[in-house]
């Protein structure tokens, strides 16, 4: 059995730089020669393959196996979830059901600005996120607050802050499935852990948003807005991702957000109408309203219900499907730093989180009932659109696992815990830098992972705060991603000008970072214990 070595290079910062190598490189292909992310991430997986097999001497054989491992853990346990959502998504566009929720949505948005920014930006974002995540909030809210009267650029920046608190448990609960397979713990324990630092943050941005759109004024006339509209995305975020796992916490959210929000607005309103710049408008109703039946928008909200029941029923912790094992597989090793037997390994379960997202599809076809024209074009839009999602999934989990089993993270782990207890400042950071660099809170997660939990045990952390804030902030990160910012462009004017959107999105995350960090240290001085298995 392949015992992994600490020190390779017989000094510790010399080993350190070694196993950052596929991470620089992984910025410098990204960020500076903009290459696409499936061609970045192959690239640094056969380079990160290298370095275990020459620096840290991994048997050729063993580094192949847990290489191709990790792809298939990317593929089952990632992409099968994402691709199914994002088939879910393209059929209720392409069947039309998705057009008629938009319109019974902006109906309920009003002419104030903040209203349209609480319902569009904050819930529907939130909504969007946790069915397709991968920068389509943005794609869809920031055209929608643009024909409503906001500037491109700052249009894009509200979509953008109101996407942060969502992203974690977005496209359906990838990012912390990917990190229950790259630390080895429990997904239920990780997305009850990081749920408790999300339900804190979220109570942040709303207030943000009203503040961007309205300005001061703005902020004092609509306070009930961001309360409500913060609390009770909590409300349904909260309880979701303590009990049933992370597959359904934004989509819970988002449910519970309209609803309390679309009440709040019944009871009360703004005393006066605002438009964009906290600028007095008149209130005008619309005389067609939204112009659909109630049976036409019961059928919108329907498939987004079916999904719920299904994905719940079939993954809640009163399911043993999930559990079930037809075949696995494993590579194992010796620790370098706990001197016990570590693997890389691959299980193959067929009725995993992404085969209930399949199973909720079918049902919302023969509910829908499209044409087989229609189903062939939403494959096709799928295909075309994911693809190179899908590649990077194999290739990113072929790179963490890698790292993780060749003892490159161990080394790394082992010298960033010579900064004690300022690592607990530096874990979100790593988590924002690492999607600046990937785009995507999942490969975030699959790179940074396995690397934070081994800081954070070294460190004597709780076990759960490290990864959890490796993955909340990513979720603050996103939006200064220069892939997430392209994804997020394509319907505006800043089509291949993310730089602009990024500059204008700075300084708010830095302001974000910064609460994360203090939530970091609340858990980690007040509450320790709630970061436990």
């Amino acid at each position: 059995m392949f015992t992994q070595v600490l020190d390779p290079l017989n000094s510790l910062g010399l080993t350190a730089l070694a196993a950052l190598v596929p991470v620089v490189l992984l910025l410098v292909l990204l960020a500076i020669y903009r290459v696409t992310a499936w061609v970045a991430t192959l690239i640094g997986a056969m380079v990160t393959l290298a370095l275990a097999v020459l620096v840290w001497h991994v048997p050729a054989l063993s580094a192949i196996k847990a290489c191709v491992y990790g792809s298939a853990t990317g593929v089952w346990a990632v992409d099968w979830i994402t691709f199914w959502g994002v088939i879910i998504f393209n059929t209720l566009t392409f069947t039309g059901v998705f057009g008629d929720f938009q319109k019974w949505l902006s109906s309920n948005a009003t002419a104030d600005v903040r209203v349209q920014t609480m319902l569009l930006a904050w819930a529907f974002g939130a909504l969007l996120e946790g069915l397709v995540g991968f920068g389509y909030p943005w794609a869809v809210v920031a055209p929608m607050l643009i024909a409503l009267g906001i500037r491109d650029l700052d249009a894009i920046r509200v979509a953008a802050i109101a996407n942060n608190a969502p992203v974690s448990f977005g496209g359906l609960g990838v990012p912390i499935v990917a990190l229950a397979a790259v630390t080895g713990m429990p997904l239920m324990a990780l997305s009850a852990s990081i749920g408790k630092i999300v339900a804190l943050l979220a109570l942040a941005p709303p207030w943000v948003l009203i503040y961007l759109v309205a300005g001061r004024r703005g902020l004092r006339g609509a306070w009930p807005l961001a309360a409500v509209g913060s609390l009770a995305y909590i409300a349904g975020q909260y309880p979701v991702s303590q009990f049933l796992g992370p597959f359904l916490p934004d989509i819970s959210g988002a449910a519970v957000c309209f609803i309390a929000l679309l009440l709040l607005l019944r009871f009360w309103k703004p005393a006066e109408t605002l438009g964009y710049g906290g600028v007095p408008v008149e209130e005008v109703q619309s005389s067609g309203g939204h112009g659909l039946s109630r049976r036409r928008v019961l059928a919108a909200w329907a498939p987004f219900i079916l999904l719920v029941i299904v994905v719940v029923l079939w993954t809640g912790p009163w399911s043993s499907l999930p559990a079930i094992t037809l075949k696995s597989f494993k590579v194992e090793a010796v620790s370098s730093l706990s001197h016990k037997t570590i693997d890389a390994s691959f299980a193959f379960k067929p009725f995993i989180g992404g085969t209930s997202i399949m199973a909720a599809w079918i049902l919302i076809v023969l509910m829908l009932r499209p044409g087989g024209h229609t189903l062939k074009t939403v494959f096709r839009r799928t295909f075309k659109q994911m693809w190179g999602a899908l590649l990077v999934g194999v290739f990113i989990f072929a790179l963490a696992y890698i790292f993780n089993y060749s003892g490159m993270a161990a080394s790394l782990a082992y010298a960033f815990s010579r900064l004690g207890v300022w690592f607990i400042v530096v874990a979100p950071i790593l988590g924002w830098i690492g999607v600046a660099l990937s785009g995507s809170n999942t490969s975030t997660n699959a790179m940074f992972g396995a690397f934070q939990a081994m800081s954070g045990s070294l460190l004597g952390f709780p076990p759960l705060l490290a990864p959890s804030l490796n993955s909340v902030g990513a979720e603050v990160g996103k939006p200064i991603a220069p892939q997430t910012a392209s994804v997020g462009v394509a319907t505006t004017g800043y089509v291949r000008n993310e730089g602009e959107v990024i500059r204008h999105n700075m300084g708010w995350t830095l302001v974000l970072v910064g609460v994360l960090i203090c939530i970091g240290l609340f858990y980690y001085f007040v509450l320790p214990g709630t970061m436990m298995h």
